[in-house]
């Protein structure tokens, strides 16, 4: 079809843009303050795009089902002094004020787009202006400059108080002089009197001076008080027109469904009523509750909530239709095998363990490549990051991420499987909760595996741990080297952090247990924010909490704006600073330790309660136990289908300790194959399936990137190139 038969869009948009103009003069040009017309809203999945009357007046973007609404009923509005507006296409754009309302709208063509853009930006820009002068501006101002008055006031009272001090010193000096003088009679007298009153002036300002000494001691220690004070009752203001706006939205709520109550009682007797269908009740609670409900409980999804599906996908080839799959909750019991431990470790002191052959006792039914993918436990809370406007919240709970994986270890003391080369775990969970994740073993010596995880929800996550171990006696140190990347998709913020040191204790005498210590520097390598986290070792004699994590939040300045605080198996914490100073008692090395001023603590993170009977489950959280559930059309190299480990977690231990010694002694085979086949390379030759070896732009390690294919190849059910290591 050429050009000549369909005109261009954009030429058709144009047309119908200048006949608008010449035809309806009247209509609001952009600058105005007020703006309004037809706009096309996303409702449901089952109802697509529904035509709406918007208004733009005094910074409020208000929408109705018609135009006679205007009068009564208001079906939602947005402030947009705090909104975000992002364009998706041609038609497409987005409002969202980052809480319980996003708007998902389309224009009639590009240009009518345009003009509600350049009409809700000029909007937003006045609004955003108008609450700084209104609310911080000018409150913030008079403020401010009650109290440098004040503080000029109480500079001037010291200034007089030193001088009425320094007088008196001089003028008592002066009488002492004079008294050693010796004079006629009545010029005597008169000397004595002036000399008593001298004194009782001295007396005077000596009362006076310790009256203001006393007060500038008490003003100088309440005026940070004041400050915090006043701080925090501007935050209460916010929460409170927050709130009240919630009570506003809730009565509007309210008054929609008594509306289409009455409506129903008014009409029994309607023949084929059966329920309300495309009634203005039903529409509009649909309208109002169903896209935003799936952003705030995700364990409710049905449907894909990404706008990309909303354009042309069906109900009937929607995946999202088919019932969730339900996961098992119980694993066999651990069986009570008894293991002479000594007789096996003792050879092993100052060894890297992974060069050492270890039987299925000291294991638990997973590998490590399952292990690692643990680490998405707590994924909600990268979800949340991915919704913050503000880079140096999201670095909060990103922050939070980085501890909350350590959460899953505090009971688990049995060692997961080491993986075979070439070994792979698919964790699909796009339906549930919006993530695939995939991991391969890349390396056998030394051992390290690739991880990649993909969200619908707005992010990518990334990495690639090499585990070194030590065994020193008393204890075992594991030592995860490597770096893990975070990816926002759309603020684009890049983070990368490591890991810190895992170690078991009591390994000859006693109970097994596990702690975590070391630094952990969280980075933002798009904006410059830092995270400085700290997992203070246990010890007998602290009197901190067990197992504590305390953290800051810089700026690319060094500015802190939160502080973190919690413990890596129970919660943390985050407290906006509100001021910062140095003081309080010398840290190590004599160094001051700063004291930061923060508003109320709020959560961050919290721990999932174990599951019922974990403790005879290798202390199993919810997610564990499901990790190596059988599922069918997995790749033939997924850890779920590895036989020791299936042999163990049955309780066939035996078996599964002959079984693990077949399948160590195939790999040996197929390294020595892989040897004589490349003789004249010193190393091993060995490329991996799923992922490409390359240097990080980042960090600049060299590192395995996921090179794509893998849910492909799922689909097709074809694996080809897939070693056979089972």
């Amino acid at each position: 079809m050429g050009i000549s038969e369909v005109p261009p869009v954009r030429w058709i948009c144009r047309l119908i843009f200048w006949g608008r103009v010449m035809s309806e003069p009247k209509n609001p040009t952009p600058a105005a303050d007020t703006y309004k017309g037809w706009v096309f809203k996303w409702t449901n999945y089952i109802k697509g795009y529904q035509r709406r009357w918007f208004v733009l007046s005094n910074g409020l973007l208000s929408y109705y089902r018609t135009q006679a609404e205007m009068g009564h009923t208001c079906r939602g509005t947005i402030n947009l002094a705090t909104a975000t507006i992002t364009v998706d296409d041609a038609c497409n754009f987005v409002i969202s004020n980052g809480g319980a309302q996003t708007y998902h709208l389309k224009a009639s063509c590009e240009v009518e787009r345009q003009r509600w853009i350049t009409a809700l930006e000029l909007a937003k820009a006045k609004a955003a202006r108008l609450q700084a002068e209104s609310g911080g501006g000018s409150q913030n101002s008079e403020v401010q400059a009650a109290l440098r008055t004040l503080g000029s006031k109480v500079e001037d009272l010291s200034t007089c108080n030193d001088l009425i001090s320094k007088h008196g010193s001089a003028l008592q000096r002066s009488l002492s002089e004079l008294d050693n003088l010796r004079l006629p009679g009545e010029a005597g007298d008169k000397f004595r009197q002036v000399t008593e009153r001298a004194t009782l002036f001295r007396i005077t300002s000596n009362a006076m001076i310790n009256a203001c000494r006393d007060f500038l001691a008490l003003a100088q220690a309440h005026n940070k008080r004041w400050q915090k004070a006043l701080l925090a009752e501007r935050e209460q203001r916010v929460r409170l027109e927050e709130a009240l706006e919630q009570l506003a939205k809730q009565h509007n709520h309210l008054e929609r469904a008594f509306r289409g109550a009455a409506q129903a009682n008014a009409a029994p007797d309607n023949k084929g009523a059966t329920g309300p269908g495309k009634g203005e009740a039903s529409d509009e609670d649909d309208d109002n509750e169903f896209f935003d409900a799936v952003e705030e409980a995700p364990e409710f999804i049905t449907v894909p909530a990404d706008p990309q599906f909303h354009k042309s996908a069906s109900p009937s080839s929607s995946r999202d239709l088919v019932p969730l799959k339900k996961r098992r909750t119980r694993i066999p019991d651990k069986p009570n095998y008894s293991l002479n431990l000594w007789s096996i470790m003792k050879n092993c002191i100052g060894k890297d363990l992974s060069k050492i052959p270890m039987p299925v006792n000291f294991n638990e039914p997973i590998s490590m490549l399952q292990r690692l993918s643990e680490d998405l436990e707590y994924h909600e809370l990268l979800d949340k990051a991915a919704k913050c406007h503000s880079s140096l919240e999201q670095m909060c709970y990103v922050a939070a991420f980085c501890v909350s994986a350590y959460s899953t270890t505090v009971y688990r003391t049995g060692k997961p499987f080491n993986p075979l080369l070439g070994e792979t775990f698919e964790l699909d969970r796009r339906r549930e909760s919006g993530y695939r994740s995939l991991c391969e073993q890349v390396s056998h010596h030394p051992p390290a595996a690739a991880h990649h995880v993909i969200s619908e929800r707005g992010w990518t996550l990334r990495q690639e741990i090499t585990v070194a171990s030590k065994f020193r006696g008393k204890y075992l140190s594991i030592m995860p080297l490597g770096t893990i990347h975070a990816v926002f998709a759309k603020s684009n913020n890049h983070y990368t952090w490591k890991k810190v040191t895992t170690t078991v204790h009591n390994i000859i005498v006693g109970k097994l247990w596990i702690d975590q210590s070391g630094e952990i520097d969280v980075v933002n390598h798009t904006t410059g924010d830092r995270c400085h986290l700290k997992f203070a070792p246990y010890s007998y004699f602290s009197r901190d909490i067990a197992r504590k994590v305390t953290g800051v939040v810089m700026d690319k300045d060094g500015k802190a704006h939160y502080v973190l605080s919690g413990t890596w198996d129970e919660k943390m914490e985050f407290s906006r600073v509100m001021q910062s100073s140095r003081g309080g008692e010398n840290g190590t090395e004599g160094k001051q330790k700063t004291v930061y001023q923060t508003l109320k603590a709020r959560e961050l993170w919290k721990r999932n309660p174990l599951p019922d009977g974990a403790e005879s489950m290798y202390f199993f959280t919810a997610l564990a136990l499901t990790l190596n559930e059988p599922e069918e059309g997995v790749a033939p190299t997924d850890s779920r289908r590895r036989p020791d480990q299936r042999l163990m977690e049955d309780g066939r231990w035996d078996e599964a300790n002959s079984e693990k010694q077949r399948l160590e002694e195939k790999q040996r085979s197929a390294r020595r194959e892989r040897e004589r086949e490349a003789a004249s390379v010193p190393h091993d030759n060995y490329k991996s399936r799923w992922f490409d070896r390359c240097e990080d732009q980042i960090t600049g390690e060299q590192i395995h990137i996921y090179n794509g294919g893998y849910w492909e190849a799922k689909e097709l059910g074809s694996w080809e190139g897939c070693p056979d290591i089972f």
